[in-house]
This record gives C-alpha cells, structure tokens and sequence, in this order.
C-alpha cells in the first residue's frame, strides 16, 4: 500500500516535468539575432518605407529566418533528448 501512494506523487512529478519542458519548444533561442523588433529592423536608416516592396519583402525575410532559427533550436533539443535516451550510460 505504501508503495502505491508514492507511485502517484513520483508519476505527477515526471508529467509535470515533461510538460514544462514542451513549454519551451518553438520560442527564439536567447542569443538569437531576432530580438529586435522586425518593423525597426527594417526601416533602419530611413531608406525604407512601411508598405513598400522592400519593406514587405523585408519583413517576410524576417520571418522566414525566425522560423528557420526556431526550428534548429527544437531539432537540436529532440536530438540531444535521443541521445540522451539512447546513452543512458554516458553523460
């Protein structure tokens, strides 16, 4: 029985971790060159004006390398947790 009641607590502690974890998946990484605002990015110095062709393809510039950033940072933390899954042994 005594068994039984600590199984709950350890099983509630092991999901909650692992949902934390997935909290995290898809935000920039810290030392992303991406914190700065996309609109000041681009309308740096003056030469661009919001709603232009440049602008617009700018901005979607922008996008496209944040989500290339995102999605290296979450296959280098699926990598590294299949690694650590399959190497138990080697820290």
């Amino acid at each position: 029985m005594r068994l039984f009641a600590l199984r709950f607590p350890i099983t509630l502690a092991l999901t909650s971790l692992a949902l934390v974890s997935c909290t995290h998946r898809g935000e920039l990484p810290a030392n992303s060159a991406f914190t700065e605002d996309d609109d000041t990015f681009c309308r740096a110095g003056g030469k661009v004006a919001p709603g232009s062709p440049q602008y617009v393809a700018c901005v979607r510039d922008r996008d496209t390398q944040r989500g290339n950033a995102i999605d290296r940072a979450d296959k280098k933390q699926r990598d590294l947790g299949e690694y650590m899954l399959n190497n138990p042994v080697h820290p």
